[in-house]
């Protein structure tokens, strides 16, 4: 097994703030006991690739822009009042893939309440994620686009040094959108301005700046 790094990690097996390590030639199953050992109370987040194995350590200007977008996708569920389950970074697999991925934040919106209520998801039988959000700081030696696509999941949104892009799963492959499935009138270019305003109006400010501008929108429609 073979390690592989894009930000100078430590000598230790785990990946410093910022860093993320890549170990070649990992067995699904030796991925699965190292999840195992560790648990779930880690900060760091995985990605497996058939044989891949990426551990990546979040940094504050990673988590911050992907708290702000779940708070503004929770505005706008609560003002089309429809129902949401948010499940953070849940651990999406399939063994029979040999695929894994930790988003930074994934949601139920369409398909909620076929996953409503359930301690577990599986993927063979249980739909993906409608939305997975990736707030990108690091880079990464995987590409995530196609383990999400292989997952199944129907819409990404990543972002990245203020730049919000949407892609859109269709026949297999991601392509690049400029309207939200799950959210088509929502609109995908003032949100990176309205991240960046947050640092000086602060956080709850913007969302509900965020939200005014979502009910002037539904009204107009």
């Amino acid at each position: 097994m073979t390690t592989t790094s894009t930000a100078n990690p430590s000598q230790n097996a785990y990946p410093k703030v910022g860093a993320a390590i890549a170990l070649q030639g990992v067995s699904w199953q030796t991925y699965q006991m190292l999840l195992s050992d560790v648990g779930e109370n880690r900060a760091w987040r995985i990605t497996y690739d058939q044989g891949v194995l990426e551990l990546r350590m979040p940094l504050p200007q990673h988590e911050e822009p992907k708290r702000l977008i779940e708070s503004f996708i929770e505005a706008i569920v609560d003002e089309l009042e429809i129902e949401l389950r948010s499940l953070g970074a849940l651990t999406l697999e399939r063994d029979d893939l040999a695929r894994a991925i930790e988003p930074d934040s994934c949601f139920y919106i369409q398909n909620e309440a076929q996953v409503r209520g359930k301690q577990s998801i599986n993927l063979l039988t249980d739909p993906p994620p409608d939305l997975a959000i990736e707030s990108d700081y690091t880079n990464s030696s995987i590409n995530k686009l196609s383990v999400y696509a292989a997952l199944g999941v129907p819409e990404v949104w990543r972002y990245n040094e203020s730049n919000l892009e949407v892609y859109i799963l269709s026949e297999g492959k991601y392509e690049l959108a400029q309207e939200s499935l799950a959210f088509p009138f929502l609109p995908i270019a003032e949100i990176p301005a309205l991240i960046e305003q947050s640092q000086n109006l602060g956080q709850r400010a913007t969302v509900r700046l965020f939200r005014a501008r979502i009910r002037e929108i539904i009204a107009s429609q």
